[in-house]
């Protein structure tokens, strides 16, 4: 709204639809979150607790990998990226990131399974990912990269996290904590790597999708409502059907728990599908066409200059507004105890996400490839983690998949092909990308927190011992009192 009514203006009845979208969003996430709470979080946590008891490797892993697949079609921010993609099938992008997804949840188990460490299943993953990055189209390469900042979502997120709990939680020795986070780290490259195939074989065409609607009424705001939710009661209800039905079979024939339970879990995913037709109507009829809308208008109106401050601005706030990271400032201060606190970690996170979205605005303005930043930034972040604790590397990982959430995919990316295409440029390669570098700036910051955490940590531990003293040695201390050590003096004579 300060934006609409200062340096970019945009008609009234446009920024109409913008709020009455906004409170829908809400109303949706508010809705969605209370369902995952007691419907996708107690199915994951159920589920990978039972695979772990089928005891059959080969088929655990073909049922880790579906269920991935199935989770992954039913992410509502995927819908919302392949839509933005001309030329390309909607359906060919979203079996693509959710084949990726499939198969990172398989690394996923089998890491969990046979201890791999997960820093260097990561730096195999990154180096394909930048060799194969050689090979892409130039104009699919920026996508590649976006789509899995993208797909670890709303649904994504949760579900797998819980899922690793349960993973972790049959083998409960010293490292399952560690196992507890990671999963969702290689739910965020392995979409990239199978997205970066496909680019060799398809390139997108024409420009974005994306239009500004003409409104000059109420009725004209209700009539774009009243046609979009049709469409996405019918496309939610196909995507959540694998989901349920695969915890249906896993209910039947694995997972015994009470009718009270599954009553809980049925009601909680009536909440979950309320809340994402809502989500995405409100998306993708007024809150992303508007968002693109004032990404033109900012472009027009100001100087490059303004648009990267407005963007960095923008960076700032959004990632302070995602539920999530509140989530992750609590865990890291828990883990530190205190010694990295969360208030710290908030404003370390809003500074590097504020970063990440100067500089995708500064790639609108100049059209520089997105690897000149992927490639170093990716590299900064493995080398560090060979310096800090194992679950600094697996939080951090973790961290920016948190970050990307659904506003980094429905209005930060809308802003920057609409400043895109008013600047004239190409809007696969100068706009898309903006999520993949919100994704990438968290990891090196959570990453330097570690640094920190582990060096104070030594200084404590020297600080803790006593010159002169062997660090084993035995030290007994008598606090019996006078009239004590005269009695036992008396029997002893």
């Amino acid at each position: 709204m300060l934006l609409s009514f200062t340096i970019a203006p945009i008609p009234l009845w446009n920024l109409a639809l913008f709020l009455v979208s906004a409170l829908m969003i809400i109303l949706g996430i508010t809705l969605f979150n209370l369902g995952v709470d007691i419907s996708l979080i107690p199915m994951g946590k159920q589920v990978g607790s039972a695979l772990v008891k089928i005891r059959k490797l080969l088929l655990i892993v073909v049922l880790t990998f579906l269920i991935g697949v199935f989770i992954s079609i039913a992410e509502p921010d995927l819908a919302v990226l392949a839509g933005q993609v001309n030329g390309v099938p909607d359906t060919v992008i979203i079996i693509s990131i959710s084949l990726g997804v499939g198969l990172a949840l398989v690394g996923a188990f089998l890491r969990v399974l046979f201890q791999f460490p997960l820093s260097f299943i990561l730096i195999i993953c990154y180096m394909l990912a930048f060799v194969l990055s050689g090979f892409t189209g130039a104009d699919f390469l920026s996508i590649a990269w976006e789509s899995g900042g993208v797909t670890t979502g709303p649904i994504m997120v949760p579900f797998v996290m819980s899922l690793g709990l349960g993973l972790a939680s049959v083998r409960a020795d010293k490292t399952s904590e560690e196992d507890d986070f990671g999963l969702v780290s290689l739910c965020l490259i392995f979409p990239i790597l199978t997205m970066l195939v496909l680019g060799i074989f398809f390139t997108p065409s024409g420009g974005s999708a994306m239009t500004a609607p003409a409104i000059d009424s109420v009725l004209d705001i209700a009539s774009l409502f009243s046609s979009g939710f049709p469409v996405y009661v019918k496309q939610v209800a196909v995507a959540l059907l694998p989901i349920i039905l695969t915890f249906a079979v896993f209910r039947i024939a694995l997972i015994r728990i009470r009718f009270k339970e599954v009553l809980k879990i049925s009601v909680g995913t009536v909440y979950t599908y309320i809340g994402l037709v809502l989500f995405l109507t409100s998306v993708n009829v007024g809150f992303m066409p508007v968002g693109y809308q004032l990404g033109g208008v900012l472009f027009d109106n100001n100087s490059e200059a303004a648009l990267i401050i407005v963007g960095m601005l923008i960076g700032y706030f959004v990632v302070a507004a995602e539920p999530a990271v509140f989530v992750l400032k609590r865990q890291v201060e828990e883990v530190t105890s205190g010694v990295i606190s969360a208030r710290a970690m908030g404003i370390g996170l809003s500074v590097g996400v504020a970063i990440s979205v100067g500089l995708a605005m500064l790639r609108v303005i100049t059209g520089w490839s997105l690897l000149y930043f992927v490639i170093p930034g990716y590299l900064i972040a493995l080398l560090l983690s060979f310096a800090v604790p194992h679950l600094f590397t697996s939080l951090a990982f973790d961290s920016g998949a948190v970050a990307s959430g659904p506003l980094a995919a429905t209005f930060m990316l809308p802003l920057a092909i609409g400043a895109a295409e008013a600047k004239g440029g190409n809007v696969f390669t100068d706009a898309f990308g903006i999520v993949a570098l919100v994704a990438l700036t968290p990891v090196i910051t959570i990453q330097l927190f570690g640094l920190i955490y582990s060096i104070r940590s030594r200084i404590a531990r020297r600080e803790m011992v006593v010159p002169g003293i062997e660090e084993d040695t035995i030290i007994e201390l008598d606090y019996s009192s006078p009239e004590q050590e005269e009695g036992m003096e008396e029997n002893d004579v």
